[in-house]
């Protein structure tokens, strides 16, 4: 097993939480290397993976409300009550990136208006009106046990994976998303109206729709391009996977200049204003595109693939995408690996480490056998978790 590589890339040095799930309080002061978090279930390891994932725009990895990830109060009468109380918590990092080093912070603070839930962003000590301002100075990606039906389940899971991918290269992106979800709701809002919609109201929107939607296309698909190649090519015993998006607004894009494709985007949503009003949803937009995945050597749809093919196949997108970073732009992002040791065989889970310890990439891993992760022993900090306790340990298993 190759040592740890120093390379420009995402990662964390010091990470702290406070009332964060299961946390009152935790600090660890990493190395920069990778990090195995061993332990039983229900532990505690796959909160800190999520406390990590909220460093970038979005959800997180649970996709959870802001207002559940608080620290439950102990002594509450019921779960009833536990479950209505909104804790505030907090998730505060030192990090490195290609650009330097950033002190990033996020957290959530119970509104006392009944507003709607925003997450609180501060960058080295300044306060920040936007999340999407995270993508600037933070790249994570992540894979959960959950993730193992993507090829299965419906294609929104795939555009948000496929938009985490996004995230790294484009930090506009997060915001071209959210400015596109946001149009369109007021857009439905307003053909689901009572009374007659503005039509100068509604032309904003889709003005705004068609330019954003646009957009969003545009970045996906320069990023399926860039990792095309280099996904498409077997890694040891991870197989190569031909990826590519399929979408009416995708092939307009393909098919004709930014500008056309915008302009019949906006006139499709000039047409389909009686239909969306009616049926109360968005029939053309990016919103509905899909990531394909195919299995190179075998030229099958990942769908139709075993359930190990498509773990090989998850992974080998992951790793094409930091490669292409590493090649590219010498910014390879924070992987968070929940459980994913313990699916792959023996040579496969050697690939995995070499190639990360390869690219120099900042690694988290959970998972309930530490001796699966063996193979870093030397390279990688270890952390025996239990009962929201963290002990670092000398190597896998000790």
């Amino acid at each position: 097993m190759s040592g740890y590589v120093p390379a420009a890339r995402y990662c964390v040095r010091q990470l702290t939480l406070t009332d964060f799930r299961c946390y009152g309080h935790l600090r660890l002061n990493l190395a920069g290397g990778p990090v195995v978090l061993g332990g039983p279930n229900g532990a505690g390891k796959t909160n800190i993976l999520e406390a990590l994932s909220l460093l970038v725009p979005g959800r997180g990895l649970r996709r959870a409300r802001l207002s559940e990830i608080g620290r439950q109060i102990a002594g509450a009468a019921t779960d009833e009550a536990v479950a209505s109380v909104a804790v505030p918590w907090g998730v505060a990092a030192r990090v490195e990136t290609p650009d330097g080093a950033a002190d990033l912070g996020t957290g959530f603070t119970v509104a006392t208006d009944g507003g709607s839930e925003r997450r609180a962003v501060r960058i080295d000590g300044e306060n920040e009106r936007n999340q999407a301002v995270l993508a600037r100075h933070m790249s994570v990606h992540w894979l959960t046990p959950q993730m193992d039906r993507l090829f299965q389940d419906g294609a929104s899971a795939r555009r948000r994976f496929l938009d985490r991918l996004v995230f790294g290269w484009d930090p506009a992106h997060a915001g071209r998303v959210s400015s596109y979800e946001q149009a369109m709701r007021q857009r439905l809002k307003l053909l689901r109206g009572d009374r007659p919609a503005d039509p100068a109201w509604l032309r904003a929107q889709e003005q705004t729709m068609a330019a954003r939607g646009i957009a969003v296309a545009a970045a996906r698909a320069d990023v399926v391009a860039r990792l095309a190649g280099v996904a498409a090519e077997n890694w040891g015993p991870f197989p190569g996977a031909a990826i590519a998006i399929d979408g009416e607004v995708d092939a307009w894009l393909f098919d004709s200049p930014a500008l056309e494709a915008e302009d019949r985007f906006r006139a499709r949503l000039s047409e389909d204003r009686d239909r969306d009003g009616r049926l109360g949803r968005t029939h053309t937009g990016p919103h509905l595109s899909d990531l394909l995945v195919r299995h190179q050597p075998k030229n099958e749809a990942a769908a139709r693939c075993s359930t190990g093919e498509q773990k090989a196949l998850l992974i080998a997108l992951v790793l094409a995408n930091a490669r292409v970073r590493a090649a590219e732009d010498g910014g390879v992002p924070l992987l968070l690996l929940d459980e994913v040791a313990a699916h792959l065989d023996a040579k496969r889970r050697d690939a995995l480490f070499d190639g990360l310890l390869g690219l120099g990439a900042q690694a988290w891993f959970a998972g309930t056998d530490v001796e699966t992760f063996a193979g870093l022993a030397g390279a990688a900090q270890f952390y025996n978790v239990e009962d929201a306790q963290l002990i670092e340990t000398p190597t896998a298993g000790t």
